[in-house]
């Protein structure tokens, strides 16, 4: 009886890494007290389709605390009213909104990168903050980042904060996808100070730049073809000896990703395996995905299925206790895990639904490989991300 016990123990350290290994990075600290002028900041809003998010977002922004902003909405040739009701709302706070139409798509550009380009091309400020449609941003929020930036003499900032998970599929499939991002990037502050150009790795839903820094890289220019292109301005700035820092923001950053099952299913393949691969020396790419998907499955679904087919007659008693045992252990995990990500614990008993629509969406994002699509658009990239 002690064998089957000895065979738990993958899963108890899986769950020893949750508590005491993985960890959030710090909390920005308070807004700085007024004293010399800021810097003026300009907030970039790359948005395709997004008539559900964007009034949202761009009302939280333009009400910002922080004394010297701009709000830069590009409109990447919305075809659902994006660009109307932008034009419907106030500056608010702002020292001005803007609305820039996007021009159409050049040969060699994915959509993201060409929308955030050209709202670089107007911005006036010294910071450039690259945030997207389906966040929203507490008042503090910029003026903390602008002192979070200074604090840490960083070239660029990127944030983590809370994800939305207001839905049956969204609380059972996000903690899933995060879950397979940490077991890369354990402790998120410390992977950004490290001397790898590989440890870089950016939260594309908050980017705040020095703006000579970002110049410095090249820009959007050097990530126009790149579906990970957050995770790869990370390495360029660590590839040209600047600061990349991430902080927390877990009370004033919130993001609203994927509103179905069915986008959740459409969105996560562009990035999920891409961004792994980017991730990872040459000689180990190859292996990541098949290796990665065998161990989501062994860890996650053999056990549930083992306890079924046991309970039905097959397998004997080690067998069993084996499978009850490692798959009371894994709802006791996904339940931890489900609750940090601000969703309720008991999602962690249909885990196995979980896992298996997240082995579902990595097969899919593997199977893709150079073929991307997204908002309406289909991309065939010159090259899968992490290849070059």
């Amino acid at each position: 009886m002690l064998l089957p016990l000895l065979l738990a123990l993958p899963w108890v350290g899986v769950l020893v890494f949750i508590l005491f290994v993985a960890r959030l990075p710090r909390e920005l600290p308070r807004p700085s007290r007024p004293g010399a002028p800021e810097p003026l900041v300009s907030v970039i809003v790359p948005a395709r389709n997004e008539a559900a998010n964007i009034e949202t977002c761009v009302r939280s922004l333009t009400a910002s605390s922080y004394p010297a902003f701009e709000v830069i909405v590009v409109d990447d040739r919305s075809e659902d009213g994006t660009a109307e009701i932008v034009r419907s709302l106030g500056g608010g706070n702002a020292r001005r909104l803007c609305l820039v139409e996007g021009a159409e798509l050049p040969q060699g550009w994915l959509g993201k990168p060409w929308a955030c380009r050209q709202g670089a091309v107007v911005a006036e400020g010294g910071l450039l903050l690259f945030t997207d449609a389906d966040t929203w941003h507490g008042p503090d929020l910029l003026a903390r980042a602008v002192a979070g930036l200074r604090e840490e003499e960083a070239d660029l900032l990127t944030l983590v904060g809370k994800q939305l998970m207001e839905s049956f599929w969204k609380r059972l499939v996000q903690p899933q996808i995060f879950m397979l991002m940490l077991f890369r990037f354990p402790r998120f502050e410390r992977t950004a100070k490290s001397r790898s150009w590989r440890d870089g790795i950016a939260n594309g839903q908050y980017l705040l730049f020095q703006r000579v820094a970002y110049d410095a890289i090249g820009g959007q220019e050097s990530v126009k073809d790149e579906v990970v292109e957050d995770l790869v301005l990370a390495q360029l700035v660590k590839r040209a000896g600047l600061r990349l820092r991430i902080r927390g923001a877990q009370d004033d950053l919130a993001t609203r990703m994927y509103r179905s099952l069915g986008h959740l299913v459409e969105g996560w393949p562009k990035n999920i395996v891409l961004g792994g691969l980017r991730s990872l020396p040459p000689w180990l790419r190859p292996v990541m995905p098949p290796v990665s998907l065998a161990v989501g499955v062994g860890l996650w679904l053999v056990p549930p299925l083992t306890l079924v087919a046991t309970l039905g007659g097959a397998g004997d008693a080690s067998l069993l206790l084996w499978s009850a045992a490692v798959s009371a252990l894994s709802v006791v995990l996904w339940a931890v895990f489900t609750r940090q990500m601000g969703a309720p614990a008991a999602y962690g008993l249909l885990y196995p639904l979980g896992a298996a629509v997240g082995a579902f969406i990595f097969m899919r994002s593997w199977a893709r490989g150079r073929r991307v699509e997204w908002k309406g658009r289909r991309y065939t990239l010159p090259h899968a991300s992490g290849q070059r």
